[in-house]
């Protein structure tokens, strides 16, 4: 199963989506990717592909309209996300959220792992 992440916007190929549009904690997040990587293709068939591509979705337009809000404000950004569209795999999405430890995944949200993925891949110098 494998998500694709273009413009920081999550396409199903095979893969999940989530509820409330970034409130999801990462440990949820994780439960639900993991059974529907073991569904295989059966994965699109899922109501829950929806809600985590709806939560991917929500993390992702918090961290953009983060972005533009400090910009405009004249701040320094949380990070600096070249211009146009950036993919990202669900390996790379997965393997980041995996790297929080297991017992601090369920007091973090979606929108805050995304925005910590987004400053590891693209810190300003």
């Amino acid at each position: 199963m494998r998500f694709v992440f273009i413009g920081s916007v999550l396409l199903a190929t095979t893969a999940p989506a989530a509820a409330a549009p970034g409130d999801m904690d990462v440990q949820t997040f994780l439960a639900k990717a993991e059974k529907l990587e073991k569904k295989g293709a059966l994965a699109l068939l899922s109501s829950d592909l929806k809600v985590l591509k709806r939560e991917a979705e929500g993390a992702a337009k918090t961290y953009r309209t983060r972005i533009v809000a400090d910009q405009e404000a004249g701040r320094q950004p949380h990070s600096c996300p070249p211009k146009g569209k950036q993919a990202m795999t669900s390996d790379e999405l997965l393997g980041h959220l995996r790297s929080y430890p297991a017992a601090k995944r369920p007091s973090v949200s979606m929108k805050t792992a995304f925005a910590d993925l987004m400053q590891k891949r693209f810190p300003c110098s």
